[in-house]
């Protein structure tokens, strides 16, 4: 249902303005994540790879965590702007070489 054009008229113009911002930016974002996307596939899903340190982090009794080094291991990285292809893009994973892999305890309650 469209609101007439009285009723255009009464509307808040603040609020008015901030729709259309909000409208504006959204549209914005999905273009430039659907143009980032096109060009990624335009060229040939370009991968690179970036050495990450890689630590296992085991839960422990008592609400406390271990961090077990595994060592330096290459990750493949999209150049893009956004993820793309599963992976993530290059110039977040050379700011962020840490990553950690949780080991959860799994307890089977229906045992024992």
């Amino acid at each position: 249902m469209k609101p007439t054009q009285q009723q255009r008229s009464t509307r808040n113009p603040i609020a008015l303005w901030t729709e259309r911002l909000i409208l504006a930016v959204v549209a914005a974002a999905v273009l430039l994540y659907l143009a980032d996307w096109g060009i990624f596939l335009l060229r040939g899903r370009p991968l690179a790879q970036v050495a990450v340190h890689s630590y296992l982090t085991v839960p422990l009794k008592g609400n406390k965590t271990e961090y077990d080094y595994v060592g330096t291991q290459p990750a493949s990285c999209a150049r893009t702007l956004f993820p793309q292809g599963g992976t993530p893009p290059c110039w977040y994973l050379r700011r962020h070489t840490t990553q950690a892999a949780r080991i959860g305890l799994w307890i089977n309650a229906g045992q024992g």
